[in-house]
Order: structure tokens, then sequence, then C-alpha cells
């Protein structure tokens, strides 16, 4: 006969017998010993029956729950392959969003190596710091360039400012003057992947338990 449960509730009796399996393997004893002359086992200091009892059920109350552990990650597998959830991205099933969630934030058999709209952030990021880093460092350079290319045509008499040709230095200015090449418009593309990326994931943890609590499976 079949049990109906939530996938919330499966999810909560699943992680309980990941710690009760572990818990009842490590508390058991399958094997002791014992000499012709004695009645109880050395380890466990019982009775040779009794022992031999004991191991018995604890054995099969361990396989017992491995089983019932086994029904229910499959019961939520199926589930999670079959049951589709809506987000501003697309549709996916609640399968494909948790493997999603996981790659956006570096979890899972890759970690951050498959989160590629991550890097892709952080390298649009990093190069567009240090270009504009670049075009400052060279531009305040031709700016002190210039300066003395003034002085040099002025001299030190100011009077004369407005009588010598300063249109050499103005036309050095604009011909060596450092300009960004952005033709992504890098700044406005990261706000549009930072808002998409956050908005997703919180789609993602929203939609996946909204779907869980809502869910029924068979166990």
């Amino acid at each position: 006969m079949s049990e109906k449960m939530l996938v919330t509730q499966a999810l909560d009796e699943r992680d309980l017998l990941v710690k009760k399996i572990a818990d009842k393997i490590e508390k058991a004893s399958f094997v002791d010993t014992i000499k012709p002359n004695e009645d109880k086992v050395y380890a466990k200091r019982m009775d040779k029956v009794q022992y031999e009892k004991e191991a018995e059920a604890a054995y099969q109350q361990i396989m017992d729950l491995i089983e019932r552990f086994q029904k229910i990650d499959g019961a939520i597998v199926d589930s999670n392959a079959r049951t589709t959830i809506t987000t501003s991205c697309g549709t996916f099933t609640v399968a494909g969003a948790i493997s999603l969630r996981s790659r956006l934030r570096g979890l899972g058999a890759y970690e951050g190596e498959a989160d590629f709209e991550g890097k892709l952030q952080e390298k649009l990021k990093i190069e567009y710091n240090e270009r504009v880093r670049f075009c400052d460092t060279k531009n305040s350079q031709l700016q002190l360039t210039a300066e003395n290319m003034r002085l040099s045509i002025l001299g030190k008499d100011a009077k004369l400012k407005d009588e010598k040709p300063l249109g050499v230095v103005d036309a050095y200015v604009k011909e060596n003057t450092t300009e960004l090449v952005d033709p992504l418009d890098v700044k406005k593309k990261l706000e549009v992947l930072e808002e998409k990326r956050s908005t997703l994931l919180t789609e993602l943890d929203t939609q996946i338990k909204v779907s869980n609590a809502t869910t029924f499976i068979d166990i």
C-alpha cells in the first residue's frame, strides 16, 4: 500500500534518515569474540544468543531504513523530473531548476567552474576597471606633457599668453588622448546581468519551495 506525502515532508524525512542510518551503523555491533568456557561475548559483555539476536535485528533495521531512504529519494527524483516551474527566464523541471540554481551558486560537481555567468561578470568588471584606470593614468600623463609644452611655448611671461599660438598643443592632446573602446557598454551590461541573475535566483528559490510544498508523491 502506497503512502502519499508532500515533497517537503519527503525531503525532511530523507534528511532525517541520513542521520538515523549513520547513527544506527555507528552504534551497531555485528562481530564479537567469545571463548568456549564463557557465556558472554568479549566486547559487548552479553549472552552470545542475545548478542546474535541484537546483531541480526540491528542489521535488518539498517537495511529497512536504507530501503525506505531509497524509496523516498527515488520518488523525489521522479517528481522533480516531471514537475515544472515557471520563471522570467523560462520553464524548467524542478530537477532542472535545482541544477541551475546549484550551478549559479558554484555548487555541485563543477563547483564555481560552471558558474559561467558569474565568471563572465567578473571578467567584464575586472577588464573594464583596468582599462578605465589605464585611460586615466595615460591622460593624466598627457596633461602634464601638454602643460610643459605650453610653458615651453609661452615662457614664464603670462602676458604673452594670448599672443602665442597654442593650437599645436591642443592638436597634440587631441591626437594622443587615450579613449575607452567599449562596444558592449559594459557598465550597463553588468547591471542587466546582475539584475537578471538576482531575479532568477530569487524566482528559483521561491518556485522550488512552492512546488515542494504543494506537490504530492507516492512512497
